[in-house]
């Protein structure tokens, strides 16, 4: 069989790109097609076959800006020659053409989506009122009110492409249908669990929260949070509020800024933390599927990808409100609770490399088309 990948972008390590990693991995021989790649950023397809196009020549800094060429040049990227194609997505990815009017093509198209593009959907308004481009935010907030509709309107013509959608959560499953009018199935994204998970107990302490540091990520509420409450915090990863979040620190001993770090050594600060905190609205979230593999209890808000990842009492709590108050009364609550980490542990079992593996290949296969 003849198999294509296809992703957004590669230029630096993620949830997405952790799914990409696990289909080359069953896919070894397969290309990768991309806007955007950067083996400095990320070096884990050093062996793969990836392919890029004239978007590869723009510097990487400007990927944000690049969501209109994006869709015009996976629109255009033919893979109708392949058998099976794949798509990892949650923006542009999905519009690749896997039918052809030069062919007879019997391409299948898996889209593999994590949301619908959330700066058109589902966070269009959050977007308008920070949308990330720091002194070019008025122009971007122009550019995106006058376009919006046509690229709603090609954002949905795309996602009519696929011939199958699976995708991370119930949450995320909810939101394709919403916006796409597609059923879409759940298969939970690979973690290796067994990476993180301690050899032997640790003695735990303090709060911990790793990720890029975006606005989305709410990185902001977690520092707020622990400066209120007198609790310390490691802030793990960097990315564009980096800065904005090192001065709301106010370089507090109680916060500790850590640059990313590689899985080893990530798992040795889950494996000490008491709780991870996860504030932000995710339709999943690897981070704290990772944490709960290193037997580290997860404070999650309680709307999207969250409530199919914890178990209030079990492995961890939900706190309602995403603000600094619901945050701050969860980690109050959460000291007066035994968690323990042989079950967080336990959680994190289905949402192995294996299930991901197994639930893709099923679909594959023919045994579980909606």
């Amino acid at each position: 069989m003849k198999v294509a990948l296809v992703c957004d972008w590669l230029t630096t390590p993620g949830g997405a790109e952790k799914v990409l990693l696990q289909l080359h991995r069953m896919y070894p021989d397969a290309p990768i097609y991309t806007s955007q790649y950067r083996p400095k950023g990320i070096d884990w397809f050093r062996d793969a076959d990836v392919r890029t196009g004239w978007l590869n020549l723009f510097p990487a800094s400007l990927r944000r800006f690049l969501g209109v060429l994006r869709q015009f040049y996976f629109s255009h990227l033919d893979l109708s020659d392949y058998d099976l194609v794949i798509s990892v997505t949650g923006a542009e990815a999905k519009s690749v053409r896997t039918s052809s009017a030069r062919t007879s093509s019997n391409c299948f198209h898996l889209c593999y989506c994590h949301v619908p593009t959330q700066y058109y959907w589902q966070f269009y308004d959050k977007y308008l009122q920070n949308p990330g481009f720091g002194i070019f935010n008025p122009l971007a907030r122009l550019g995106l009110k006058i376009l919006v509709k046509p690229l709603r309107k090609a954002d949905y013509r795309a996602a009519q492409r696929p011939n199958q959608f699976v995708t991370i959560s119930h949450h995320a499953a909810d939101q394709i249908k919403k916006y796409y009018h597609r059923d879409a199935k759940v298969v939970f994204p690979p973690v290796d669990e067994q990476k993180f998970t301690p050899k032997k107990p640790k003695k735990r302490s303090g709060f911990v929260i790793s990720c890029r540091q975006v606005t989305w990520k709410r990185v902001d509420l977690a520092i707020s949070a622990c400066l209120q409450a007198n609790k310390s915090l490691e802030v793990i990863g960097d990315g564009p509020e980096h800065a904005n979040l090192v001065h709301l620190a106010n370089s507090s001993p109680l916060i500790k800024f850590i640059p990313w770090v590689k899985a080893d050594q990530l798992a040795q600060h889950l494996q000490s933390a008491s709780a991870y905190i996860f504030p932000s609205l995710e339709p999943f979230g690897i981070a704290p599927v990772e944490a709960l593999a290193a037997g580290c209890p997860v404070i999650a808000y309680a709307e999207g990808g969250s409530c199919d990842i914890v178990t209030p009492g079990k492995n961890g709590l939900l706190f309602p409100k995403q603000n600094v108050d619901s945050l701050v009364k969860a980690m109050q609550k959460f000291e007066q609770v035994k968690f323990s980490p042989a079950v967080a542990i336990q959680s994190a079992a289905k949402f192995s490399t294996d299930n991901f593996t197994q639930g893709i290949t099923k679909i594959i296969n023919g045994k579980d088309f909606l």
